[in-house]
């Protein structure tokens, strides 16, 4: 068994930001909405300076493995859903559709949870082997990180814009 002491702190913390917030996610529907708003509040933030301090690797020989299953994946947005009630849409500005349209366009603060949780669910169960190595925890964190770039950093900081908007309300 490894002990991974070779892995950047950062790359650790990360990870347990990670747990955490699948952990959080997870139990929506025995939570209630101020405290999950607030635990959100706290989470969210942290895991986006926690992504941008993890160091790129020096390969691209790693990835982030397709775990959850889209059954899975619904039941957590519903309970997100559920929980968050009137309060779950909000306007989305920042949608490249947002320049040609006339509409509003209207966003899920549960579907944007939910597809946080696929992320970090998926990169949690890429590492969960107890064998896997330091070299290949560090590579599928790296390959996360580009992810969070490409991706999910804007879900992030959107969903968290309205959900800081529910809070100071």
């Amino acid at each position: 068994m490894n002990t991974y002491s070779d892995i950047p702190k950062n790359t650790i913390a990360f990870l347990a930001l990670c747990k955490e917030y699948c952990v959080v996610v997870e139990g929506a529907s025995d939570t209630e909405l101020p405290a999950f708003i607030d635990t959100m509040l706290r989470l969210l933030p942290r895991l986006y300076i926690s992504a941008a301090d993890i160091p790129q690797s020096d390969t691209d020989d790693y990835y982030v493995t397709q775990a959850l299953t889209e059954d899975y994946y619904d039941n957590v947005r519903r309970r997100i859903e559920c929980l968050m009630g009137e309060d779950d849409s909000y306007l989305e500005v920042f949608v490249d559709d947002m320049k040609y349209s006339d509409t509003p366009i209207c966003a899920s603060i549960a579907e944007g949870l939910a597809d946080l949780f696929q992320v970090f669910y998926n990169i949690l169960a890429t590492i969960a082997d107890d064998a896997a190595e330091p070299q290949v925890v560090c590579g599928v964190v790296s390959a996360a990180r580009d992810d969070f770039y490409g991706y999910w950093s804007r879900i992030l900081c959107n969903t968290l814009r309205a959900i800081n908007d529910i809070k100071c309300r």
